[in-house]
């Protein structure tokens, strides 16, 4: 008899591990991809920054032609960053970075345009790279958010041991470029 309650013991546990480990592994599953769908959501609003950037500069170039350097740096900007797509958090952050002082330095010059600033396509344009700048920010929280919540799972006893079996590997957050992350000196 005692073999028996022996045996069914070590099966009972058996059956219990199983599922744990089979419960663990599909929540792991879960948040990577909650972590891929976050970077997705990064890449649309990316990809729409990148294509109002071309009409933006545009209509710059209609009333400061000779403000060649600042509009080049800017399509320079855009397209280091659209070509940064597939290099990883990491890579594409330094390269949005970028782009932002870029369009930093093409909004300041607007500012020594008074028709430019008063012009409805551009003010349209700005307005539309404003509100696509505030969905980038939040859908990077959003990303860096789950990527924190992944890693967290990987890492902590005793997910991590169905995550090394797994193949689960920690994710990159997605951080702000150095000179994103400058102080602001705004004086009066």
């Amino acid at each position: 008899m005692t073999p028996l309650i022996v045996l069914g013991v070590l099966v009972a546990l058996v059956i219990v591990l199983l599922w744990w480990a089979v419960a663990t592994y599909n929540g792991l599953v879960k948040a990577r991809t909650q972590v891929d769908a976050s970077w997705a959501q990064i890449d649309v609003q990316l990809k729409r920054r990148h294509s109002l950037i071309p009409n933006l500069v545009e209509t710059v170039k209609g009333y400061a032609a000779h403000e060649r350097g600042t509009l080049e740096s800017v399509v320079a900007a855009r397209n280091a960053a659209a070509g940064s797509a597939a290099a990883g958090p990491g890579q594409q952050a330094q390269a949005e970075g970028m782009l932002t002082q870029a369009l930093g330095r093409l909004f300041a010059l607007a500012e020594a345009y008074p028709d430019l600033k008063a012009n409805q396509n551009f003010l349209q344009l700005q307005g539309e790279l404003g509100s696509t700048e505030e969905k980038i920010a939040y859908a990077r929280q959003f990303y860096n958010s789950a990527v924190q919540t992944y890693n967290q799972k990987i890492q902590t006893l005793p997910t991590n041991i169905v995550a090394g079996i797994g193949g689960f590997h920690a994710r990159p957050y997605f951080e702000a470029a150095a000179g994103e992350r400058a102080d602001v000196n705004v004086r009066f």
